[in-house]
Formats: structure tokens, C-alpha cells, sequence
């Protein structure tokens, strides 16, 4: 799924890497959050998170503004381009998500989910 999610993207305007797509799609649900939420968020390093949020700064994707209660940090939201190509990510998303369970009936995608929750449960009690 993430391969051809992936192909798609790069055959549109922007050539975005997986982590940029996350992190488009956190600030698509957070407008204003920082570059720190999106660190604690992803779990990633700060210096890779700040090159991640340069380029998509540079690219015209994000908008900055400073805090109005503390200077030093900074809001980050999508910009207009920004939307356009978060909108565009998931609309083919959810195309390529009908395409994956073309064939499966209602139960079955419930059966899915159901086992696919349960997994991730499992993956996530390891961490712990």
C-alpha cells in the first residue's frame, strides 16, 4: 500500500517522502501546532524533524508565524499549496483504499479492521 501511495505522490507536482506526508497530514489536523509537538508526535530526532520542516517551508507547503505568547517558538499550518497537495493525498488515498479491499463484503472488511486493531495491540504492548 505504502509503495503505490508512494508512486503516486511522485508522479504529482512535488516529490514528498513518506515522513513529509506525515507530517503534512499532522499539521492538516493540528494547524498551529510547533516543530517540538511534531518531534514528541513522531518520536523522530529534532534535527531531522527541523530539515523536515525546512523543506516543506522552502517547497511553500508550510506557513510560520510566531507565537504571539512566546516570540521564540513558532505555529506552523499548511498553506494554500499545502492543502491542495493534503487533499490530493487523500483523495488518492482513499482511491487506492477502495481499490485494496475491491472484492472483500462489508463483514469482511469489519473482519479486517477487527484483525488488523488486534495486531497493532499486540505490536504495541511490545513497546512497553
Amino acid at each position: 500500500y505504502r509503495s503505490r501511495q508512494l508512486r503516486g505522490v511522485r508522479s504529482g507536482p512535488h516529490e514528498l517522502a513518506h515522513m513529509e506526508m506525515k507530517a503534512l497530514g499532522y499539521f492538516a489536523r493540528h494547524p498551529g501546532a510547533t516543530q517540538s509537538d511534531l518531534v514528541a508526535h513522531s518520536g523522530r530526532d529534532k534535527a531531522q524533524v527541523a530539515r523536515l520542516i525546512r523543506a516543506l517551508r522552502e517547497a511553500h507547503l508550510l506557513e510560520a508565524t510566531a507565537d504571539e505568547q512566546d516570540r521564540r517558538s513558532t505555529r506552523l499550518k499548511l498553506s494554500a499549496a499545502g492543502h491542495e497537495v493534503f487533499a490530493s493525498l487523500h483523495r488518492q488515498g482513499a482511491a487506492l483504499g477502495a481499490k485494496a479491499l475491491a472484492g472483500l463484503s462489508e463483514d469482511e472488511q469489519h473482519t479486517l479492521v477487527d484483525l488488523l486493531e488486534r495486531v497493532r495491540s499486540n505490536l504495541e504492548q511490545l513497546s512497553r
